[in-house]
């Protein structure tokens, strides 16, 4: 398979297994409608760097996520306007020269770009699930080089296809050559081999939403509506004549929808209702369920042009903000329909003004799914100005005036929690137990630590760790097991000894003990069926 070389692909091509792990702190004051939620239980919004977000949010989420959509820099060049579409951003110039080094002077903006995303997307393949999906908006500065970048990283026999939306309603008549209107979305799966043949786990979208089918033949088929012979799109006229002598054609200024051939098929499988004034169609709630494939070319009235983007913002904050061309709603929550998983967790770690969120919480309110969202955002501005609050009031909602009358938009009743990238552990002198556990389960397993477990260890925190005494230390020790392995984790203060070990929770198998140090010798500890790791940090 051919590959993409560029100045930088050296130094940054392991760089996301460099990354150290940072500590995620929480903001309470920033937070909407939850106190003390535990990371992978709700919704996060994370200010700074994506980069060692990412990597924070691994132990947590890593394998689990369904949906990632992402609408990264485009590069075109433009510094015109506060939220560079370019790599520009003084984040990841401070990145790029510490990762890089001196060659970062001589890279190109393309090279720059290339640098940043490579780690990035290598820490994104990680966080999808078997049956996960990846979408990512790009225009046609960069579409080229993304397409090899996403063969090398998630592999080309998992490439989907790439989506082709016009992004805007109008001609530029400044263009010197063609207009440049439209922006693309190449979808990637994680194994598209999950999707097989089972017709449950194919891409499709629902043309009809519509909830009316009262008919019923009581024949297995369920429930159906009955749909007009004829449509407006034009076909060529005919007068058909069924086997039960009645004659069928189209009303004036209309025109079959079907060909000759299908109408005598539809017939012959019961699928003409003839009991009103003119045969009828039968449309089957089953079928109009299982969806048809979505087109590469999408339809501006499903998915939007982003001035309707531009006017939602403005309704939300009484002007268009920063953001001139922002993704609709619309455009979002229409990937997220052709998943058909009403339970997905999303994650978006180029948030901006926070469409993916805002698509999320109002899909759950049509629909009673219980989506969950994780945003990322650079910017500390953008994710406190705008972001953090145009999840609150679509949440709680919000009135804007339209031409001279005030308009209502009831909220979702969405609550998030805010959080700011810290430390990393290294840096850090008391951590909490639970953090630490999350982290060290991770570490040892490759798997994230189950929900239940995680709340568990959150609820555990209080009273506090660090006030438990030895036999209490002890009995929270055990923080679970994969493949056979069981881990533990104790205070620094804790040396391991045989005596402390018959203390500890028992598990069948071999077991990762993480302390303050240990008196047995290395013939011990094997016999024992036991790895020891040192844990120097003090846990509170």
């Amino acid at each position: 398979m051919p590959t993409l070389n560029w100045i930088g692909k050296e130094a940054v091509i392991n760089h996301h297994d460099e990354v150290p792990i940072h500590t995620l702190t929480h903001d309470p004051d920033r937070s909407l409608g939850v106190e003390n939620e535990p990371i992978g239980t709700g919704n996060l919004l994370i200010e700074g760097d994506n980069l060692l977000a990412l990597k924070a949010l691994l132990p947590y989420y890593a394998g689990k996520v369904k949906c990632i959509y992402i609408d990264p820099p485009y590069n075109t060049g433009n510094e015109n306007w506060i939220y560079n579409d370019n790599v520009n951003n003084p984040t990841i110039r401070k990145w790029l020269g510490k990762t890089v080094g001196k060659l970062s002077e001589d890279l190109s903006r393309h090279d720059k770009w290339l640098c940043m995303m490579y780690p990035r997307l290598c820490l994104i393949h990680q966080f999808l699930r078997e049956d996960g999906v990846i979408f990512i908006s790009i225009d046609d500065n960069e579409v080229h080089h993304l397409r090899m970048l996403m063969d090398e990283i998630f592999g080309e026999k998992n490439f989907f296809a790439i989506l082709t939306r016009r992004a805007m309603h109008t001609v530029r008549n400044s263009s010197k050559d063609f207009n440049h209107n439209a922006d693309y979305t190449l979808v990637y799966a994680k194994e598209k081999s999950w999707f097989g043949e089972d017709k449950s786990r194919y891409i499709r979208y629902i043309t009809d939403k519509s909830k009316k089918y009262p008919h019923d033949d009581n024949d297995g088929r369920g429930k159906y509506k009955l749909d007009p012979l004829s449509a407006r799109n034009y076909y060529e006229p005919y007068t058909f004549t069924f086997e039960n002598g009645v004659e069928w054609s189209p009303p004036s200024g209309r025109y079959p929808s079907y060909s000759q051939d299908t109408l005598r098929r539809m017939e012959r499988e019961g699928r003409i209702d003839f009991s009103g004034n003119e045969p009828r169609a039968k449309r089957y709630l089953s079928e109009v369920q299982e969806g048809q494939p979505p087109d590469v070319f999408l339809s501006p009235e499903i998915v939007g042009f982003n001035k309707e983007g531009t006017t939602e913002l403005r309704n939300i904050f009484g002007e268009g903000g920063v953001f001139p061309q922002p993704k609709p709603v619309k455009f979002i929550k229409f990937l997220l329909e052709l998943l058909r998983s009403k339970d997905a967790i999303i994650l978006d770690s180029f948030a901006g003004s926070g469409t993916t969120a805002h698509a999320v919480m109002e899909q759950n309110r049509e629909d009673g799914g219980s989506r969950r969202f994780i945003l990322v955002e650079v910017e500390p501005k953008i994710a406190r100005e705008i972001t953090a609050v145009r999840l609150e009031r679509v949440s709680e909602g919000y009135t804007y005036e339209q031409k001279g009358r005030l308009q209502h938009v009831f909220g979702t009743e969405g609550t998030f929690s805010y959080y700011h990238v810290g430390e990393t552990f290294l840096e850090k002198q008391e951590i909490p137990f639970s953090e630490m556990a999350q982290l060290l389960f991770f570490k040892e397993t490759g798997t994230p630590m189950a929900v239940n477990t995680v709340v568990s260890l959150v609820e555990g925190d209080s009273p506090s760790y660090g006030a438990c005494n030895a036999a209490e230390r002890y009995k929270r020790a055990f923080l679970g097991s994969a493949d056979g392995v069981g881990v533990y984790l104790l205070n620094s203060e804790d040396i391991l000894t045989e005596d402390l070990i018959d203390h500890l929770p028992p598990h069948n198998g071999s077991r990762v003990i993480h302390c303050g140090g240990t008196q047995l010798t290395e013939a011990t500890l094997k016999q024992l069926g036991i790895t020891f790791r040192q844990m120097p940090y003090n846990l509170v």
